[in-house]
């Protein structure tokens, strides 16, 4: 099986990794193309263009952008696909935006959200957690690719239910980042050992990801997930007065993240 990347970033490079360790004949493209030479490092070859991508590709993984650079990528690919292939959506977007891709594919292409959870961390061991949108078969023949870097696969409905479900993922670990700060602030402001508390905590009911991977978390995407959590929100009519706040919070967190000292002044 051919497979394609679109986006060599920080998720993307490992991937690309895992596919080629794995066997798959891997093709990228990145926009920027000072990736090209850490891509062939990998083992992969370069395309220069997505449609050289798409024609040479069983399977593409968009490992890019959000939903304005979804809506100009997918034309491009949809212009030189194969017939029976498949376009898996690696990128957190809004679940419309993948429905809507998956409703305009030409004949004998299907579109498949398959969105990554446990951060960068998990995707450099190949350990990720795969949510994935799409119909049963499809997914089924998607399998093996997303075996090559993510250890658990859940099948989680139709096209863009995926993104539904990462955007749950993210309303719950950016609201246990913050309430993880709030707790040991507060200890270390009673003179606890933060570090011996943290680690009595992951034995706790109160244990949680973000406490297990404390000072690691860069909160690259906590503004964008949570707009997108918003966004979705608004669309069904939903007040979720809990991640609003965790919203506003997250954005005066993002430059000071585990500096406690400073946390709550």
């Amino acid at each position: 099986m051919n497979v394609g990347v679109i986006g060599a970033g920080r998720m993307g490079l490992p991937i690309i990794g895992h596919l080629v360790r794995k066997g798959f004949s891997t093709l990228v493209f990145d926009i920027d193309g000072g990736k090209r030479k850490a891509v062939e490092e990998r083992g992969a070859k370069w395309a220069n263009d997505v449609a050289a991508l798409a024609a040479g590709s069983d399977v593409v993984l968009v490992c890019v952008g959000y939903d304005k650079e979804l809506r100009e990528l997918f034309p491009q690919l949809a212009a030189a696909s194969r017939r029976g292939a498949i376009h898996a959506v690696l990128s957190t977007v809004n679940p419309k935006t993948v429905q809507e891709l998956a409703a305009a594919a030409p004949p004998g292409v299907a579109v498949v959200d398959a969105t990554m959870c446990r951060g960068g961390r998990a995707a450099d061991e190949g350990t990720l957690l795969c949510f994935v949108g799409g119909d049963a078969a499809t997914v089924e023949r998607l399998r093996p690719v997303l075996a090559a870097f993510a250890s658990d696969i859940v099948h989680t409905g139709a096209a863009g239910s995926a993104q539904v479900a990462k955007a749950a993922n993210n309303l719950v670990m950016w609201a246990c980042l913050v309430a993880d700060h709030e707790a040991l602030a507060l200890a270390q402001r009673f003179g606890l050992d933060v570090e011996k508390l943290r680690k009595a905590l992951e034995i706790s009911s109160a244990s949680n990801d973000a406490l297990e991977k404390w000072g690691t978390q860069t909160m690259a995407w906590a503004d964008d997930d949570m707009e997108i959590v918003a966004e979705m929100a608004r669309e069904c009519g939903l007040k979720l007065p809990q991640s609003e706040v965790t919203r506003e919070i997250c954005r005066a967190l993002k430059p000071r993240r585990y500096k406690l000292d400073q946390y709550g002044k």
